[in-house]
């Protein structure tokens, strides 16, 4: 991009240095049907025209066959080259201005072969259009050092017209280029903002929602429960302290809904947001889980073998706590999965598992088996079927949920009947996807 500032010595004279000594890189083959006819014909219209100028200097000038061969060839041979290797094309063909002029005829009207002249302008014409404008003017100029020095004075002010006006039309292709790709890269950022604001929209509308909606009925809830013993008389104590429980779930999920809207408005708001830094849960808290289960009335039996020792989770921890085992063996734990992602996404599979089976089948026990390998750690959630599994379409958004989870740390994930039980089998790799084990 063009900016506008001071002029200095080496912003004029860089230009120049890439000019004539910067190592240039080549530019890439075009591709496509038209040079794929074009670039062979090309080369064979380029040998011909050769082969024309070395004829016409034997038939003007008194030189040898080698130098007949050096000037036919340096005349085509910038052309063939300026397609990939424009600067290089440019410098051979202003060596050939002063090499091409040797001996020229009494009766030559310039010191150059027509060939060498046509093939110069293309190669100059290619430079303006694929290089910026200081380049350019740095050629042109430079260009017309020969043309002054060895072209009579009347067809020398000519062809320095002719020089500057195909510099000056290459210069303005290069420039309409520039700021095509540039408003090409304006509108696509410009899509790129425009689709990352109705994102940003669209989350905070569902935040909102979620706020105004759910996250009154859970608070409604939660003081209903801890109010009940005052405006209720004669409850007996498990009452109390089912309605106790009933109280602390709904506020757990009042925290659960807060730390969500955060993270829904984490984007759109300041810097230091309101997002709730809490730890995150993980396979640590699993027991807790399962305790609630149990005071909810879930008969639940949890098993576990080769589990991570407990992980500090929370967002002061620098780095994830590799538990890596040494030595061989099977594990009596395992690692800690990659950090709290998924830990995360297994007390999470496991919280939606229990969820469902006692919404589905809340008389049946339920049975967790959590079993770590070196390399993966499965978990299993069995519950007998107590009503007819429903079809696919009239699920809800939780068996989803669980394999997206899964899938996003390179696992599987797997529910439906197996007999007359319901299971749910999730294999978490100890890695996340992309990393070396």
């Amino acid at each position: 991009m063009e900016t506008i500032g001071p002029v200095t010595r080496r912003n004029a004279t860089g230009p120049l240095r890439r000019l004539l000594w910067s190592r240039e890189t080549a530019r890439p083959t075009p591709h496509g049907r038209f040079w794929t006819y074009a670039l062979p014909l090309g080369l064979l219209a380029l040998a011909g025209l050769g082969l024309a100028a070395g004829a016409y200097l034997s038939e003007n000038r008194y030189l040898d066959g080698l130098w007949i061969g050096v000037i036919a060839v340096g005349s085509v041979l910038p052309v063939a080259l300026t397609l990939r290797l424009p600067l290089l094309a440019w410098r051979l063909g202003f060596l050939m201005l002063f090499l091409g002029s040797i001996q020229t005829g009494p009766y030559e009207p310039w010191p150059w072969n027509t060939v060498q002249i046509l093939g110069f302008l293309v190669v100059l014409g290619r430079l303006a259009i694929v290089e910026d404008s200081g380049l350019t003017i740095w050629a042109t100029t430079l260009s017309l050092i020969p043309v002054f020095l060895y072209a009579p004075d009347a067809n020398a002010w000519g062809a320095a017209v002719l020089l500057i006006a195909i510099a000056a039309l290459g210069d303005i292709v290069s420039r309409r280029r520039r700021t095509r790709a540039l408003l090409a890269e304006k509108e696509e950022l410009t899509e790129l903002e425009r689709a990352k604001r109705a994102v940003l929209e669209e989350r905070t509308r569902i935040a909102r929602e979620m706020h105004d909606v759910v996250a009154h009925h859970m608070s409604m809830i939660a003081v209903r429960a801890e109010t009940a013993p005052y405006r209720v008389g004669d409850l007996s104590d498990p009452a109390k302290e089912e309605l106790a429980t009933i109280a602390g779930a709904a506020r757990e999920a009042l925290t659960d809904m807060r730390r969500l809207l955060g993270v829904l408005r984490s984007s759109s708001a300041a810097p230091d947001g309101d997002a709730p830094l809490a730890p995150q849960p993980g396979l640590a808290d699993v027991d807790d889980l399962v305790a609630s289960a149990r005071a909810a009335g879930v008969d639940v039996s949890y098993s576990a073998s080769g589990l991570p020792r407990p992980v500090d989770n929370s967002v002061s921890v620098g780095a994830p706590v590799d538990n890596e085992i040494h030595g061989g063996g099977e594990p009596d734990r395992v690692p800690t999965l990659g950090g709290a992602a998924a830990e995360l996404a297994a007390y999470r599979i496991l919280q939606e598992a229990l969820a469902n089976a006692s919404r589905h089948a809340p008389d049946a026990p339920v049975t967790i088996d959590a079993h770590g390998h070196h390399d993966r750690l499965e978990l299993t959630v069995r519950n007998r079927l107590t009503v007819p599994v429903p079809d696919t379409t009239s699920r809800g958004h939780g068996l989803n949920g669980m394999r997206e989870r899964a899938e996003l740390l390179g696992g599987t994930l797997t529910a439906g009947p197996e007999d007359d039980h319901f299971v749910v089998r999730a294999s978490l790799p100890l890695t996340t996807p992309g990393e070396q084990p």
